[in-house]
């Protein structure tokens, strides 16, 4: 997959593509990311790439031209039909069922504004779609664009050493992952979940499931609004809460996050 960011600052997603999971899907050349600065593309002396906003208000806003032409160079570095989209805090919230569908495009242009945001007209005649990572503002769409390169890196086939780990990520299946521990067993903290131990594999899928049910209900009850679920779901979450209230009952306190232990 190949991935075009158009930025005044390339180099700063450039630099957060080359670790982790991300650098190993370049190295392995699984996904291309390329930068390409607007600037490159401004006319006069100064390059300028923003001009003060009609009707008045502060800041500053990106023009047109240096990023269409931006755009159109991104276009004819790659091959094939290429989908634009622009980070933005007025986008649709980027969520897993969003990144599986994104990563799923053979090219991408990842369009980042800067000052008070991007041209209107630029928006409606070269985006295919806004996106937002959280309902809060940034200087800039670089770090939004990270995110969304690490999100789309994970799925790209090959990249993870273990190809269940992405399916069992948080949000994959709609759901909060379960808790995770390693070792030692015992330490000072707590011990580790007996199930964990049992080696019934059964069991432990189960008590994993519950958790990541327990888990969502507790801390994003939204993801399951209009969610249907199914018996053995509704049972397990059921399971999940009287644990969690004996649990409660049992410390003189009440529980958020459920048992971690079975």
């Amino acid at each position: 997959m190949r991935i075009d960011v158009v930025s005044l600052f390339p180099e700063f997603v450039a630099q957060c593509a080359a670790f982790g999971v991300v650098g190993r899907a370049v190295e392995r050349g699984l996904l291309s990311i390329h930068g390409t600065n607007p600037r490159d593309f401004a006319e006069g002396n100064y390059r300028r790439v923003d001009d003060r906003p009609f009707g008045g208000g502060p800041g500053m806003v990106m023009l047109i031209e240096p990023l269409r032409r931006a755009l159109d160079a991104a276009r004819r570095a790659g091959e094939g039909p290429s989908r634009v989209v622009y980070m933005s805090p007025q986008g649709r919230r980027l969520d897993q069922a969003g990144v599986r569908r994104l990563a799923a495009e053979p090219r991408l242009i990842v369009l980042c504004g800067r000052y008070e945001g991007v041209d209107e007209r630029l928006i409606r005649a070269e985006v295919d779609e806004e996106v937002s990572i959280g309902d809060y503002v940034l200087s800039g769409g670089e770090l939004p664009a990270a995110v969304l390169v690490d999100a789309i890196a994970r799925l790209q086939d090959g990249v993870l050493n273990d190809t269940e780990s992405a399916q069992q990520d948080s949000f994959e299946d709609g759901l909060l992952d379960c808790p995770h521990y390693t070792r030692p067993v015992e330490h000072d903290l707590g011990r580790v979940p007996d199930v964990l131990l049992s080696g019934d594999h059964a069991r432990i899928a189960r008590w994993r499931r519950m958790q990541s049910l327990g888990r969502t209900a507790a801390r994003r009850p939204d993801l399951l609004d209009g969610r249907e679920l199914s018996k053995a779901d509704r049972e397990l979450l059921q399971a999940y809460r009287e644990e969690a209230a004996a649990t409660a009952a049992g410390a003189g306190g009440t529980a958020t996050a459920g048992p971690e232990t079975g």
